[in-house]
């Protein structure tokens, strides 16, 4: 009974789509601003997923051509016949017409590999909607979100994306379609398209750098909120609940670390947390589109660290200091300003303009001011390229770890059979007097009677499987959940782990002490737990569910999610005790989004009483499907002032609570 990522209850599998034909468009002449764009993108990032063995593991779908009729449902007629005319054009004649573009080149095979990379998101669109599959990845040249309707730009011809949204909406009857841009460049081709259509949430975060960065538009900043009825249905950076029927990434990796484009340095790691996050919504319909990506070895990790993650392999964590950057702070206080009129999300958030932005004062420099040569600077892309190379070898064996053989684990202990299925893996249980020995040290007099010590030690029998790294996660059954959490919390720290995050859901009646910091307990309740103050590694969010609908949205993304990446655990317990004040969806919600912490160790621990919570907690462990998480409804204002005064108390301890700045100044 091992559940592996491809065992899920309604679609099964990742697609992976490639036709090595889409690398036969090329450059045939100089061009300092298109020589970045080479068939070698594509290539290498697929023996890249080879080397890893990850192409091996998922679903292949053939490409087939885009027809003329797809391709018109967001181009115009002469658009589409200006690059049909270019199949039998000579050099000198594609160069001429390239001309008209902003940063474009045309090649004879370039109309049918632009027609192939439109069918590949339609073949990957089909395959997720249709439930062929879970989720995939399209790997397709030319890239597409810069082009607009009737014009080629930036190194695009045919929005596939686009393309992709219209076909779902046309074919499936879709009426709520998010597409998410994380490419470094804006995708302006995709807002034009798009923002006066309030069935799609275009939602972008990139490099604007008050508009010296390209394509160097206005209307890529934050005031950009679409049009008419799109009014707000256009982001230019955060995060929305839209609850959309599907989900397409427009997956440029020029954000990268070594990119010369982006001239950035996000790892490869992050772009699998990103793609944790929206595996989490449409019930995990994902179709994952590559734009950019110009490091050839950035480019290729992180297309595999996509991919892993699509397949449900657990989310390598992130490196470096978990704090937001002060433009990083000031861009989402002003999108939030900009778009507080149209989501009920923000209705109660104090959240004003800020015109005195820090980086104006340092703007980056436009490149024609730059005196350097161009020989100079190919000299010292090279050089960088070698180092980024160098680096990402390195970085690459310290964040990869053996992907545990069992995914998720329980015992055989009285309760189990109501959850166990072919997505949890029984594993042995501990006889009495292995469980004397290893609780012996902690609150022995409260686990006499076997009634609380054979279910002690099933939990510990699963936790010890999931600290030697032989398990993913696990769940346990128990009749004494607060003294069960409290237990393993002890356990792992003496067993080496030094991060402990423990989320607990209810009257925690047992509350280890957490001053030398190696557990941090966020406690989730009605009210405050007799005798015990908030501090910096217990925290107490008082919380009781809307009975309406799930509004717990805002409390895990604006406070629980930022402690807890703040703190980057190496092990997280998830514990619901009596008196709980969560609904399953909500408790589902926590137990998706955590999993992309401490490689997607887990271990919960539910009260034995609680069948239905098991089931649901164990289906999302295993990667079964998407939790359901219920009918969103915004907070209260009274639940918005609770959340922002948490995070006012915490946000020095805890630098990821920042976000909003006063007078410019951030509050570090």
């Amino acid at each position: 009974m091992f559940c592996s990522a491809q065992s899920v209850a309604m679609a099964s599998g990742t697609a992976l789509i490639y036709d090595e034909e889409m690398a036969t468009h090329k450059l045939l002449w100089s061009d300092p601003i298109c020589d970045i764009e080479v068939p070698e993108r594509l290539s290498s990032s697929y023996e890249q997923l080879k080397s890893y063995r990850l192409v091996e593991r998922c679903v292949p779908v053939p490409a087939r051509e885009g027809s003329e009729e797809e391709i018109l449902l967001v181009h115009c007629l002469e658009h589409l016949e200006v690059a049909k005319s270019t199949q039998t054009m000579n050099e000198e004649e594609l160069k001429r017409v390239s001309e008209n573009y902003d940063a474009f080149f045309f090649h004879p095979s370039t109309y049918r590999c632009a027609r192939l990379a439109v069918g590949a998101t339609l073949q990957l669109v089909d395959a997720v909607i249709a439930g062929k599959v879970r989720n995939g990845m399209a790997l397709v040249r030319p890239p597409g979100h810069h082009s607009q309707r009737n014009a080629a730009n930036g190194f695009c011809l045919f929005n596939n994306v686009a393309i992709a949204a219209e076909y779902a909406k046309l074919k499936y009857g879709l009426q709520r379609i998010l597409i998410v841009d994380w490419d470094v460049h804006h995708g302006q081709g995709i807002q034009y398209i798009f923002e006066e259509d309030p069935s799609v949430l275009y939602f972008s975060w990139h490099r604007y750098e008050h508009q010296e960065f390209w394509p160097s538009l206005k209307e890529s900043d934050y005031d950009a909120v679409g049009r008419g009825k799109g009014k707000g249905f256009n982001i230019n950076l955060p995060w929305n609940k839209f609850d959309p029927e599907l989900v397409i990434v427009s997956s440029g990796y020029d954000s990268g670390i070594g990119d010369p484009e982006g001239q950035m340095n996000a790892t490869p790691e992050v772009f699998a947390h990103l793609t944790h996050f929206l595996m989490q919504l449409a019930n995990g319909k994902l179709c994952v589109i590559l734009e950019g990506g110009y490091h050839l070895k950035s480019l290729g990790e992180s297309v595999c660290m996509t991919v892993k993650t699509l397949l449900g392999d657990p989310v390598p964590q992130i490196t470096g200091e978990m704090a937001p950057c002060l433009s990083a702070v000031e861009s989402i206080q002003n999108v939030r300003a900009a778009h507080k009129p149209y989501w009920k999300w923000l209705a109660y958030e104090e959240t004003s303009f800020l015109q005195n932005l820090s980086t104006k004062s340092h703007l980056v420099k436009k490149a024609n001011s730059n005196t350097s040569t161009e020989h100079e600077t190919k000299i010292t892309n090279n050089n960088n390229t070698v180092k980024v190379e160098r680096f990402l070898e390195l970085h690459m064996k310290n964040i990869l770890f053996p992907v545990p053989p069992i995914k998720t684990a329980t015992t055989g202990s009285e309760g189990s059979e109501h959850f166990l299925s072919e997505h949890v893996q029984l594993v042995k249980e501990m006889d009495k007097t292995e469980i004397k020995s290893l609780v012996s040290g902690f609150y022995a007099d409260l686990v006499k009677e076997d009634k609380i010590l054979l279910p002690l030690g099933s939990m510990l029998a699963i936790l010890d499987k999931i600290l030697k790294k032989e398990v993913c996660n696990g769940i346990a059954a128990s009749p004494a959940a607060a003294l069960s959490a409290a237990v393993a919390l002890r356990h792992s720290v003496r067993f080496g782990f030094q991060r402990v995050l423990c989320v607990f859901v209810g009257d925690m009646q047992i509350i280890p002490n957490t001053e030398d910091g190696k557990m941090l307990i966020i406690n989730i309740c009605e009210k405050e737990q007799p005798g015990k103050t908030s501090c910096k590694h217990y925290i107490s969010l008082n919380w009781k569910e809307d009975a309406e609908g799930n509004d717990f949205f805002s409390a895990v993304l604006g406070f629980i999610l930022p402690v807890a990446y703040s703190y980057q655990p190496n092990l997280t317990v998830i514990a619901v005790g009596p008196n709980r004040s969560l609904g399953i969806s909500g408790i589902s919600l926590l137990v998706a989004l955590l999993q992309g912490l401490a490689e997607s160790r887990i271990i919960a621990v539910i009260e034995d009483t609680e069948i239905s919570l098991l089931q649901s907690v164990a289906k999302a462990l295993g990667g079964a499907s998407t939790p359901p998480f219920g009918i969103y409804v915004p907070p209260t204002q009274e639940k918005v002032k609770k959340i922002k005064a948490l995070r006012d108390q915490f946000q020095q301890e805890w630098k990821m609570l920042q976000c909003s700045v006063k007078n410019g100044i951030s509050r570090n």
